[in-house]
């Protein structure tokens, strides 16, 4: 097989020295055929393998029949159907090559992000483990809300990821990282959130409180959201590495300090630093609603004998003086209050860990001396024997009020009847 250097010196010869094939075969000492052959051909020339039967080769049409059937289906059970013996990388590479030939595509759009329009919203739960007090350890998961225009990042960890602590979450990152209210709040599928095209209640109230609209992705749709993605990756590779943490308040502060360096990185995508773009993003967005929204669980119930309230797994402990009555129990972020006839009755700090009670002395000292006066009383009863009531009491019960001198008239009437 004559080389490319060859081919390209016969054709120069030929077309730009005008010598003949012979002359051409003279000088280079080969024969007037292969000068032909080189001139037929308009490519340069190149080595072929002969094509030969390998044992992936007789098994392709068993993996093509498999694909077309199932498009997705792995590599490995399509060696165990087709039953391969051999390498599984060779055969694991034919399928890559032949699967793009079933599967159905799945274009993703470029997305183009005004200035104010969109955050999008995720849960990142980093794989390190949180100290959550009493010897307990969790990881917590963490809000990162991100504005789509300037790539503004902004997170914080949240102790659970139920509805209302992510009610908290976003509206305490709105306030006071932005100080604004985008047009669109994006979010994916999260059961907090909503589901099935519904929104809980909470939410629903929370973006009318700010006159948003809450957009909910749809599943297998990760592109759409790959800012808050990229940004949770991001979180994970940059602020995490040597970092130690020693309760979920300390995660915040040293998440908090740092913020401002990623936020002052230039960013290649947008050609700009997120805390410079981050002024046009908030100034096309919505003012803050003049009345906040509501952010806090608030239920009620009536204290049992024992005054304490369960909140996230914890029991907290009640002013004993409400025992039998109807009180709220509110729960935000920090913390836990009770309230029963418009005066406080309990105050706790929200605890992250779980399956313990938090007892406040004060409370414990007043039961014991309501205790006491239960006791004491039913002491009384027990030494004075059956109790007495004056029949006067029933009559003020029943409304009856009798006039003595009336009935004395009566009494002593010549009719002998008795009023």
């Amino acid at each position: 097989m004559i080389s490319m250097e060859d081919w390209a010196l016969i054709r120069h010869l030929h077309h730009s020295e005008k010598l003949s094939q012979r002359a051409i075969a003279k000088r280079l000492g080969i024969a007037r055929d292969t000068v032909a052959n080189a001139l037929a051909s308009d490519t340069p020339p190149k080595y072929q393998r002969p094509a030969v039967t390998s044992a992936i080769s007789e098994a392709e049409p068993r993996i093509r029949a498999l694909l077309m059937a199932y498009p997705t289906m792995p590599a490995t059970v399509i060696a165990e159907r087709v039953g391969w013996s051999g390498s599984i990388t060779w055969l694991r590479e034919r399928v890559r090559l032949l699967r793009p030939e079933y599967a159905p595509v799945d274009p993703a759009d470029r997305l183009d992000h005004q200035p104010g329009r969109a955050v999008q919203c995720d849960l990142w739960f980093p794989p390190v483990k949180i100290p959550l007090g009493f010897g307990q350890f969790g990881t917590p998961p963490v809000l990162v809300m991100v504005a789509a225009f300037s790539r503004f990042i902004t997170a914080m960890m949240l102790p659970s990821r139920t509805t209302m602590d992510l009610v908290a979450g976003m509206w305490t990152l709105l306030a006071s990282r932005f100080g604004a209210v985008p047009h669109q709040l994006w979010w994916d599928n999260e059961a907090g959130i909503g589901r099935r095209g519904r929104l809980t209640d909470p939410v629903t109230a929370f973006i009318g409180t700010l006159s948003t609209t809450l957009i909910q992705l749809k599943p297998y749709d990760p592109e759409s959201k790959g800012i808050v993605e990229r940004a949770n990756g991001y979180l994970e590779t940059s602020f995490l590495p040597g970092r130690t943490f020693t309760s979920p308040a300390d995660f915040n502060t040293q998440l908090t300090d740092w913020l401002p360096i990623a936020n002052g990185r230039t960013v290649r995508r947008i050609d700009g630093r997120p805390d410079e773009l981050v002024a046009v993003d908030t100034a096309a967005m919505l003012a803050l609603p003049p009345v906040p929204p509501s952010t806090d669980t608030v239920i009620e119930l009536r204290l049992p004998r024992d005054y304490y309230v369960r909140v996230g797994g914890n029991d907290y402990s009640v002013d004993p003086s409400a025992i039998g009555h109807l009180v709220q129990v509110t729960t935000g972020l920090d913390a836990v209050t009770v309230t029963g006839a418009g005066r406080p009755l309990a105050d706790h700090q929200r605890l992250w860990a779980s399956g313990l009670t938090v007892t406040d002395p004060r409370h414990v000292d007043t039961a014991a001396r309501l205790r006491h006066q239960f006791q004491q009383a039913s002491s009384d009863i027990s030494e004075s024997g059956h109790p007495m009531r004056d029949l006067a009491d029933y009559d003020r019960v029943f409304g009856v009020d009798f006039d003595t001198t009336a009935i004395d008239s009566d009494l002593g009437s010549s009719t002998g009847e008795v009023a």
